[in-house]
């Protein structure tokens, strides 16, 4: 790719590349979430590490996952292709381009940042409650994962799906073992809980 082609597609190649990159960050970032929740229903899961590096590991995968969703969405504001207003990038069932993956990916980008900060207002919100809401992050994921793989640009791609695999993986294991209360061939045992995110 020439440097006039990488300058005419730059908005387009940084939306592409953050959005594989919010994909990513938001899968560690779940699957660090289902640890801690995990770890709260009695097995310790990375015990190499303290509750409190745990919990910060997975503020900051969160965080992280927020500043690439907004790039992701932001960045195409200045594509020379398809043109989106701001309002098309930001609100679902408004954007004419793929209406539906478009719109699943919006509210999964919403989602994962409301969610999210939602854990700065826990004490606001009541911490049963915010538990409750906060257990929503997975859906809001599997939404991204459904928009990535239904509109992403690379999702048919071998090195993509190559480099999506382990944390997608990762994080279908962890939330089964979550939802079962079972590691494959272990009971999960109850213990002292542990604060969860997830």
């Amino acid at each position: 790719m020439s440097a006039t082609e990488v300058s005419t597609h730059l908005f387009w190649l940084t939306s592409r590349a953050a959005g594989t990159t919010a994909l990513v960050l938001s899968s560690l970032a779940v699957s660090m979430g289902l640890v801690l929740g995990i770890s709260a229903r009695g097995r310790t899961l990375l015990p190499a590490l303290s509750a409190p590096e745990r919990r910060g590991i997975h503020e900051a995968l969160a965080l992280a996952t927020m500043v690439a969703i907004a790039i992701h969405g932001l960045s195409l504001v200045g594509d020379s292709y398809l043109h989106p207003s701001l309002v098309d990038v930001t609100l679902p069932f408004v954007s004419s381009y793929k209406t539906l993956p478009t719109s699943l990916g919006i509210i999964a980008g919403w989602g994962l940042t409301l969610l999210g900060l939602s854990y700065y207002a826990r004490r606001r919100i009541g911490m049963r409650r915010w538990r409750v809401l906060h257990r929503l992050t997975v859906l809001a994921w599997i939404l991204g994962v459904v928009h990535t793989f239904t509109e992403g640009t690379d999702a048919g791609q071998p090195w993509f799906i190559a480099l999506m695999l382990l944390p997608l993986l990762a994080c279908a294991a962890l939330l089964l073992t979550r939802l079962t209360g079972r590691a494959p061939g272990h009971a999960l045992p109850r213990g002292n809980p542990e604060p969860s995110a997830t």
